[in-house]
């Protein structure tokens, strides 16, 4: 498993929790899961060339 395979799992999972237990109807539980996913994500990516700048 690569880091970036880890991360996505664990956003996935993490953004399930967040969007079942902080939003209370199950449109807006999707909706939340999937923004929270997306962010964890796009965030892991700009954090990862952040990082590569950094090191060049």
């Amino acid at each position: 498993m690569t880091h970036f395979n880890a991360v996505l799992l664990f956003a996935l999972f993490v953004s399930t929790v967040f969007g079942i237990t902080m939003r209370s109807d199950p449109k807006r539980m999707i909706r939340f899961g999937a923004y929270c996913f997306a962010m964890m994500v796009g965030s892991t990516i700009v954090a990862s060339w952040v990082m590569w700048l950094i090191k060049r």
